[in-house]
């Protein structure tokens, strides 16, 4: 749709620049080789120049030497005009293209936008257009984000079909196994256990999907109410506690000082509720996990401290990533979906926040997930701590 406007436009503006003379334009290039004019430029031309100015599209406007005769300002951010000239290979020759066709054409064109690096680079559905006088309208649209979202999206299917073959056929197999087993009430057993550690794998990363597809829908609103950090911190603890139980590991809340956030309860328990599995999963059996909660700068900070193996600061920026793990077979190994980090960062999104993480081999991990504070809702209270043991 985007693309049939754009052209539609590139004719309009043909047909009334060549009716009216392209004057603005004249007046534009006129003015910049300093040669007066005795009168002003038809009204007509104005309302050209506006139109061009309402585009979202970038526009260039070429003289007859493949000189800008007129632009729009995000065309030099985006690499498109450097130095009063079209940088790009690619959209040099599609104008040339048109000049020699006397007709519009379009391509998709990757354009670095600095000259000091090629990795920064933009892509752009690019229309040409010839107007009167031997000038060339160049329209392009930024199609980067988009396209880098539909990349999003086909490695979330392919990641996600990854994923659920693994415990689909692992069911098979087991079920298979127990049939051919049937008479053997141990194997039975055996192979059932793993069956029902496999259902409950996929379970889990069913219902990760489906919370990170609704965290990342465009049109999802969040409701925030004003709502007790203590309460979120609560339910989430409870929740963990028989998988910290059969741990032998101990979590330990520190005191909420009454503090309040705007938020949605259910979305912040599951975000704190990941936290804390995370901890459970990659921490020794017998270890503790804490939960630190305080506000600063109008911002309240929750932050789960485990006892674990660390993460490498090559790995830090990535365990953010859907389905990324660091140890892919102690994931494999502890039942992790590698959702629950991906789940977090858009929950605190959400919310106007964020996450961070500390850590480092050998020494735990630190993940403070930071939610604005609703405005003097925290009053001081003497210090407690509430000691949950599993």
């Amino acid at each position: 749709m985007e693309e049939n406007w754009l052209l539609i436009v590139v004719a309009l503006l043909g047909v009334g620049v060549g009716a009216a003379g392209v004057g603005a334009f004249l007046y534009s290039e006129r003015s910049q080789r300093t040669v007066p004019l005795t009168t002003p430029p038809p009204p007509v031309d104005d309302d050209v120049a506006e139109v061009l100015a309402a585009l979202t599209a970038t526009s260039v406007l070429l003289g007859p030497d493949e000189e800008v005769l007129r632009v729009s300002a995000d065309a030099y951010a985006k690499g498109l005009v450097r130095n009063g000239r079209i940088p790009s290979a690619d959209v040099s020759r599609l104008v040339s293209d048109v000049r020699a066709g006397g007709a519009a054409q379009r391509m998709t064109v990757s354009i670095s936008r600095s000259a000091l690096t090629t990795s920064d680079r933009l892509v752009f559905d690019v229309i040409a257009a010839p107007l009167s006088g031997g000038r060339v309208l160049v329209l392009a649209e930024d199609t980067t984000a988009s396209r880098r979202l539909e990349e999003v999206r086909r490695d979330f299917v392919a990641n996600v079909s990854h994923e659920l073959k693994t415990p689909v056929g692992a069911l098979s197999l087991l079920a298979e196994t127990i049939a051919d087993a049937a008479d053997d009430p141990a194997t039975v057993r055996r192979f059932s256990q793993q069956m029902r550690k496999e259902a409950s794998r996929l379970s889990l990363l069913v219902a990760d999907i489906i919370d990170l597809s609704r965290l990342q829908a465009p049109d999802t609103e969040t409701a925030l109410v004003e709502i007790a950090v203590g309460d979120v911190v609560g339910e989430a603890v409870d929740r963990v506690q028989v998988q910290a139980g059969s741990h032998g590991s101990t979590i330990v809340v520190g005191s909420d000082d009454g503090l309040r956030v705007y938020g949605d309860h259910g979305l912040l328990v599951t975000a704190l509720r990941n936290l804390l599995d995370n901890a459970l999963r990659y921490s020794p059996d017998g270890s503790s996990v804490r939960v630190g909660i305080r506000a600063r700068d109008g911002v309240v900070e929750i932050a789960v401290v485990d006892q674990g193996i660390g993460i490498a600061a090559s790995e830090t920026e990535r365990v953010f990533e859907r389905f990324y793990r660091v140890d892919p077979a102690r994931s494999r190994e502890t039942g992790g979906t590698g959702l629950g980090l991906s789940i977090v960062k858009h929950v605190a999104a959400r919310h106007g926040g964020d996450v961070r993480l500390w850590s480092a081999p050998g020494r735990g991990s630190t993940f403070t997930l930071r939610i604005p504070e609703v405005e003097g809702a925290s009053a001081p209270r003497p210090p407690v701590t509430t000691r949950k043991e599993a």
